[in-house]
């Protein structure tokens, strides 16, 4: 469903026509190399795209209208090999809304002492030709990602990574659509938010459908789709014997597979990248969406309970940006907490809806009470989700502007096992420590729910949310809470 291969950035140079054909050549072909080095490198998760080096203010125009046009272009790698003056930029990037990345580089990476003259001079004049280029953005005042370092150094490739990454989620959401089936939780505040801004300023829409809607869809799905759902579920979990072939509560997993092909079904026929439930709206369905909720999100569709559209369309995104990596994204929610003084920690988990792609072994497919919401025992995967640094995300809606909070933890093995406990779950110590961690997150306003990411890091999200033009704060391991307040009240004065 996701595929990075299909996306690509743009790498364009700027120089001037002043320096003459020989070192325009030269410029072209230093610039034509990089970008085959990036597009060929594995850190690289997209296309590098190779475009003619711009000399003038119309063909900057240019190309930046052309890369706003091209729907497989999610952004542009720009590069002053020579000096090339900033005013010819200023019509371009005022045109220009994909994310850009500055990469301030130089073709060379040593000086080559013996041999440097005026000549190597003019053609390498990056180290003043990109702080023009840096001024006129900040004069501009454009959001960009700026990377230092040279083209083949590791570090340097990794942060294009992350950037494009960020920029492959940002562009996954315009025009995306997101399905509610049912309305949220009732009374619950945070779930709430303006749809209508979201859709401003994030670029994906956020419609209500009806559960009898997608009951009716439910109900057309046929046996032998079931019986091929079944076969899958025997194959990839371990079934409890009352939900295997002749147990006392097969049926129950054969409804469960009828409402994930169901879902699954409308949320193609309508191009939806994501989608929401709620407990409380199940007019139709004999039992909550759990293992189809948990199997969608693997698949990579976003999904955040009691109709959280927010929380949804961010694990949406975040899916998009830790695809092919290592680990998985979820959503989550902060359910209990061990306050023991040796060994604070929060554990993670929801009714029935957290994603496979977190698990540490081979799921449990497991039918239990949910104990609310009146409905049939749902079946769900049971599993834990393993140790290692992770980030718990959240998208809150301020009023007047969305707030990106990311708190980064370090996941941990459950020291005792957790029998009575029928549902997916992970245990973490959020950073600084406990009581910094919770209470900075508190203070924020950040929700019970997020999106939980083993692969990605603070920074992808920080590239997100300076993409989408959104306040970001970071929770990690140098929060002072003190400093923390201070940044509240400064963001606050700064966007009123």
């Amino acid at each position: 469903m996701i595929d990075l291969k299909k996306l690509e950035v743009w790498f364009v140079t700027g120089s001037q026509d002043l320096y003459g054909k020989e070192t325009l050549e030269a410029v072209a072909e230093h610039s034509a190399t990089i970008t085959a080095y990036l597009d060929q490198a594995p850190e690289i998760p997209v296309r590098v795209v190779y475009k003619p080096t711009v000399k003038s203010a119309d063909e900057i125009f240019a190309v930046m209208q052309a890369a706003n046009i091209e729907s497989n272009c999610i952004g542009v790698i720009a590069w002053m090999h020579t000096f090339s003056p900033a005013k010819m930029w200023i019509g371009g990037l005022k045109i220009l809304k994909k994310p850009l990345l500055h990469f301030h580089t130089q073709f060379n990476r040593d000086i080559p002492w013996a041999s440097m003259d005026m000549d190597f001079m003019n053609l390498n004049q990056s180290a003043h030709g990109d702080r023009e280029f840096g001024f006129i953005m900040s004069r501009m005042r454009i959001n960009r990602k700026v990377v230092v370092g040279h083209w083949q150094d590791h570090e340097s490739l990794n942060k294009i990574n992350g950037w494009i990454r960020a920029a492959a989620g940002w562009n996954d959401w315009q025009g995306a659509k997101f399905a509610r089936f049912g309305d949220n939780m009732r009374n619950v505040a945070v779930t709430e938010g303006d749809k209508v801004e979201a859709e401003i300023k994030f670029g994906y829409s956020v419609n209500t459908y009806g559960v009898g809607d997608l009951a009716a869809v439910i109900d057309a799905v046929s046996e032998s789709a079931i019986d091929q759902v079944i076969a899958e579920y025997e194959d990839s979990y371990t079934l409890v014997p009352a939900l295997q072939k002749g147990g006392a509560q097969h049926s129950s997993l054969r409804d469960a597979a009828k409402i994930e092909i169901g879902i699954q079904t409308f949320l193609e026929n309508g191009n939806f990248k994501g989608f929401t439930t709620t407990f409380e709206d199940l007019h139709g369905i004999v039992q909550l969406p759990g293992i189809a909720a948990q199997r969608l999100m693997a698949k990579g569709y976003g999904f955040a309970g009691e109709g959280d559209w927010k929380t949804a369309a961010l694990v949406r995104a975040m899916k998009v940006m830790g695809s092919g990596l290592k680990g998985g994204n979820s959503f989550m929610e902060d359910y209990t907490y061990h306050f023991h003084p040796d060994n604070r920690m929060v554990l993670g988990a929801h009714m029935l809806e957290i994603c496979e792609s977190i698990a540490d072994a081979k799921p449990n497919c497991e039918i239990h009470p949910l104990g609310i919401g009146g409905k049939a025992d749902p079946v769900r995967l049971v599993f834990n989700s393993g140790p290692g640094p992770a980030l718990n995300a959240s998208i809150v809606d301020m009023g007047n502007r969305f707030r990106l909070l990311v708190n980064e933890v370090m996941a941990v093995t459950p020291f005792n096992q957790l029998p009575n406990l029928p549902v997916a779950r992970v245990l973490w110590k959020p950073y600084p420590n406990m009581h910094t961690g919770c209470a900075a997150w508190i203070l924020a306003g950040g929700a019970h729910h997020t999106c939980y990411s083993q692969n990605l890091s603070s920074e992808h999200l920080e590239d997100f949310a300076e993409m989408a033009g959104i306040e970001y704060l970071l929770i990690g391991k140098e929060t002072q809470l003190y400093q923390f307040k201070n940044e509240l009240r400064w963001n606050e004065a700064f966007y009123k």
